[in-house]
């Protein structure tokens, strides 16, 4: 009965905060941002693999961002993605590729509000150092795919190898496509934790983030099992938007997603709240 109390209060501050603090409009805000980061990201990305000699990020990369997503929501935004990268630009250090890398760290500025509310935080650090933390984060994620770029296309011919070698190992070439989607899973948790301690103000450990990091995922896997559902049943969007339909639920989805990872945020917040009540009463 106890742990019913606990769960009850938690929950109580957690969704009280985000009602109370504008939850559901910092969501729209990492939402659109999101969007509008996405683009220049994966343009400024492309640009800096094709400076480095591997041209086939772009399809990585893009694989990488939307396996996460459901399929019927994935693939129209996708193509379009793909569509803007096949277009050869003149180099990594050009203005444009530089403006978008600055949008791109934009979204992470969004995130970095969301969170500073969600964890209850305000934030002293200096502008400067908060922007270049923002474009270490996009250097980092853009060097990060590159690295499994490289994997995925080492990958294929170091298993040709070792069954040319190992015949055994031959019936289980047929889940190395797996491997795309563990990946994809293993970049987004690794995202949530490095985003989830570094990027607000203040100090968390591993502990103080995995049960926000656990309601994230769950919430996504439902969130985006709902919401996939609901479109290919129920939806009107291809009626009501037309040729914006892929962009509305992109944006509908992102939104979901991220009023899900704020509240994980919030309750990890909570969780901290209320350990720290129980330190009090004991001493």
């Amino acid at each position: 009965m106890r742990k019913w109390v606990v769960l009850r209060r938690i929950a109580a501050d957690a969704f009280g905060h985000f009602n109370a603090d504008d939850g559901w409009a910092m969501a729209s805000h990492v939402a659109v941002s999101a969007i509008m980061a996405l683009f220049p990201f994966l343009i400024f990305a492309t640009a800096l693999a094709s400076f480095l000699g591997a041209d086939a990020f772009a399809d990585t990369a893009v694989h990488i961002v939307f396996d996460t997503w459901p399929k019927e929501i994935a693939e129209p935004i996708a193509a379009e993605v793909v569509n803007v990268l096949s277009v050869r630009r003149g180099g990594v250090l050009t203005f444009g590729v530089l403006v978008a890398a600055f949008f791109a760290s934009n979204g992470v500025e969004a995130v970095r509000a969301s969170l500073n509310r969600a964890y209850r935080v305000e934030e002293n650090r200096p502008f400067v150092f908060l922007r270049l933390q923002s474009l270490a984060f996009v250097l980092i994620a853009t060097f990060g795919f590159l690295a499994i770029s490289l994997l995925l296309v080492i990958a294929p011919v170091v298993a040709g190898i070792a069954v040319s070698r190992l015949d055994w190992l031959e019936p289980y070439m047929g889940t190395i496509n797996l491997w795309r989607y563990v990946i994809a899973f293993v970049v987004l948790v690794l995202s949530l934790v490095v985003v989830h301690i570094w990027l607000p103000a203040g100090r968390r450990t591993l502990r103080d983030i995995l049960p926000g990091i656990v309601f994230t995922l769950l919430g996504w896997f439902a969130g985006s099992s709902v919401f996939a559902a609901y479109l290919s049943r129920f939806s009107s969007y291809a009626n009501t938007y037309a040729g914006l339909a892929s962009i509305m639920i992109a944006v509908m989805f992102l939104y979901i997603i991220s009023a899900i990872f704020i509240l994980g945020g919030e309750i990890n917040a909570a969780i901290m709240r209320y350990r720290k009540a129980r330190r009090g009463i004991r001493t």
